[in-house]
């Protein structure tokens, strides 16, 4: 690692780097998985979400360079090839799997939400463990990003479950208010 004085020791700086790359190595997977489905996804769903994944491929690619240009302002190196990104990735992948546009959007879901925790847990560690705000400030913003696609998804999922009448099954009716 290059001497780099920005208030960080060596074993900070190693230790954001470290999280830096695993972070990086589920949006790419992320990247992988939304891009594949955008590509495969079938039925009367296929315009919105063939639509919102492109958007949110798109989003991701932007956070991967980020993310890669976060590591080497550290004066590390990022991850880089699909050996790594499947050693560091806490998602998984399924391949020769076709599943529905449902299960698709789902899995995501799932993804997202799993990225969200393991961002949660990092900005943590980098504030606390590594006192880097700097790093804890730009997961942050990655995080917020994560937490609306993900809200995206299930919102979709959640339009499922709508009666014909647009209510809820199980939902509970309220009483309408008068003013």
């Amino acid at each position: 690692m290059p001497n780099i004085n920005i208030g960080l020791s060596d074993e900070q700086l190693q230790g954001v780097i470290e999280l830096l790359n695993r972070n990086l190595a589920d949006f790419y997977l992320l990247l992988i998985k939304t891009k594949k489905y955008h590509w495969d996804v079938i039925g009367p769903q296929f315009r919105t979400l063939h639509e919102l994944w492109e958007e949110q491929y798109e989003a991701l690619t932007i956070n991967i360079d980020e993310t890669a240009e976060r590591v080497r302002t550290l004066g590390g190196y990022p991850v880089g090839t699909a050996e790594g990104f499947l050693q560091l990735s806490s998602i998984n992948e399924h391949p020769k799997d076709l599943p529905s546009a449902n299960e698709m959007v789902a899995r995501l879901v799932q993804d997202h939400e799993q990225i969200i925790r393991n961002l949660r847990k990092n900005i943590d560690q980098c504030a606390d463990d590594y006192h880097d705000q700097g790093t804890a400030d730009f997961l942050t913003g990655l995080m917020e990003q994560h937490e609306e696609m993900a809200w995206m998804l299930r919102s979709f999922l959640e339009g499922e479950k709508l009666t014909p009448s647009g209510e809820r099954p199980g939902a509970e009716t309220k009483p309408k208010v008068s003013v």
